[in-house]
């Protein structure tokens, strides 16, 4: 027999035995995989047997009908007291908490945000003030209030009107007497406009240029996007998910979204270069948001890199607009829907500003009856429905009961707000809850979350917030499109299934 006839019976051989131990190797993995999943299955099951949750299935969680997630939220609030476990899948289980108490013990930590959901927004947003723990993310938040003070606050109240202006000339243009209007897009081009003034020193309308239709678009594609992946088992790995239909247009949204802060970055070191723009902005007693991240990357790089100035500056273009646009869709749609109190908001806000030729930092702490139906609207429909946390080290609740270090929570500002428990009646528009005289727990009202990462830009929302109330309320009448009822439906922040869509009245 020859060498050749040799190799020939051989190398069958030789495969069929790489077959063999490629098998044995293959159901040694899966063995390995289903013990590990059946053992984190039930340590999760033990360690949350204090608290009762609805029937899940072992492998499939609990299956929640699209779009109808805060109706589940509320069946849970209505049922199992303080918390409930909710199971996504197998083994990925989130900690829902709806309770003040409960509330207070986790934002008093300093818990990280929770890795399995957060780290889906890196790509668009990076690493900064939202995503970040620990010792940098205190770097930055020290660095960054400055730009929140309230002499940087007090000037961007005319910024803030002459936005809302543009809007509602806009509005005047475009509808007739008793035109319905979806109000969503046209608010978060109006809020966009407003921090692209106050916060990044752009020039220009953004409201007039059809340029920026792009990035709204984009924020609402993410928004769907990320709630739609953190649910989804098999999208959970970075490449299956990229090579998929929602991880292709996610890489396209990202881009335009980067192309947008790109720009303002650029923008604004071109203008920098100017002898004579530099010395204004060095000395202006407190510098705005993105002067102040500019500056600390030219004084100390060390503390801010590029990606870094890059990463926050994505973030608060995003947080700074899309969760004000919700707040103010959902305040005027509240408003709408209770005739009785936006008509004595706006004999509040007629008394103080007249023909709101202007209006000013000092009339905004005027505004008590505004304030309390804001404040009402914003329990009703907080503008970020929760937020998540992976719990860093054992707690123990008020009530005794208790979790192990490794369970991701989530807080559920919008079960809160309507936990009857706290709220009586909580579906009731009820604006009294908020008069001056009343009482209530420190955590119950937590639309700008709570503890030492609650909403850095908190001041800023509120002021904005009244500042389009009451110059609307001026020049139109608000009045709900019984046709089409929103449906709001939880995603980064607050959206509606189906718009906002409003009569608008032009009063005369």
């Amino acid at each position: 027999m020859s060498v050749s006839d040799l190799s020939a019976t051989r190398f069958p051989g030789s495969i069929s035995g790489f077959l063999q131990v490629a098998s044995v190797l293959s159901l040694l993995l899966v063995l390995f995989k289903v013990v590990q999943f059946y053992l984190h299955r039930q340590w999760l099951l033990r360690n949350t047997q204090q608290f009762p949750c609805p029937p899940s299935h072992w492998f499939f969680g609990h299956k929640v009908p699209k779009d109808q997630e805060l109706q589940d939220i509320l069946t849970r609030v209505k049922n199992f007291p303080s918390a409930c476990p909710h199971w996504l899948w197998g083994t990925k289980l989130r900690f829902q908490v709806y309770d003040p108490d409960y509330m207070k013990v986790i934002l008093g930590r300093s818990d990280p945000k929770a890795h399995g959901s957060y780290r889906f927004l890196a790509p668009w947003i990076g690493y900064g003030l939202l995503l970040l723990n620990g010792e940098t993310w205190f770097q930055h938040r020290r660095m960054l209030t400055p730009a929140f003070h309230y002499d940087i606050l007090k000037p961007y109240v005319k910024t803030m009107a002459d936005s809302v202006h543009v809007m509602l000339d806009k509005w005047e243009q475009i509808v007739g007497q008793d035109s319905t209007l979806e109000i969503f897009q046209h608010i978060s081009l109006m809020t966009l406009d407003t921090i692209m003034k106050c916060a990044f020193s752009h020039e220009g309308s953004v409201q007039l240029d059809k340029k920026y239709q792009s990035y709204i678009q984009a924020v609402g594609d993410l928004n769907n996007l990320f709630f739609f992946r953190v649910r989804n088992i098999f999208h959970q790995n970075d490449t299956i998910y990229s090579l998929s239909s929602n991880g292709r247009q996610a890489i396209s949204a990202y881009q335009l979204a980067h192309d947008h802060t790109d720009k303002v970055i650029k923008s604004r070191k071109a203008q920098l270069k100017d002898e004579g723009e530099l010395e204004k902005a060095r000395k202006k007693r407190r510098l705005d948001f993105l002067d102040l991240l500019l500056f600390a990357r030219m004084e100390n790089g060390s503390i801010l890199s590029d990606k870094d100035l890059r990463a926050e500056v994505d973030t608060f273009m995003f947080e700074g607009h899309d969760t004000t646009a919700s707040g103010i869709s959902w305040i005027f749609y509240a408003l709408a829907t209770h005739p009785e109190y936006q008509k004595r908001c706006r004999e509040e806000v007629q008394s103080l500003l007249g023909d709101g030729s202007s209006i000013t930092w000092d009339h905004l702490d005027q505004m008590s009856y505004t304030t309390m139906c804001i404040k009402e609207a914003l329990r009703l429909y907080p503008p970020v429905p929760g937020v998540s946390r992976d719990l860093s080290t054992p707690v123990t609740f008020p009530d005794g009961r208790s979790l192990p270090k490794g369970i991701s929570v989530l807080l559920s500002f919008y079960g809160l707000h309507h936990n009857p428990t706290v709220w009586p009646n909580p579906e009731v528009f009820d604006p009294s809850r908020f008069a001056p005289e009343s009482s209530r727990h420190s955590h119950s009202f937590l639309p700008f979350s709570g503890g030492a990462r609650n909403c850095i830009g908190k001041q800023f929302a509120m002021n904005e917030l009244k500042v389009a109330v009451a110059l609307t309320l001026l020049r139109f009448e608000l009045l709900p499109d019984p046709t089409r009822i929103p449906v709001p439906i939880p995603r980064l922040v607050l959206k509606s299934k189906n718009g906002i869509h409003l009569r608008l009245k032009k009063l005369q």
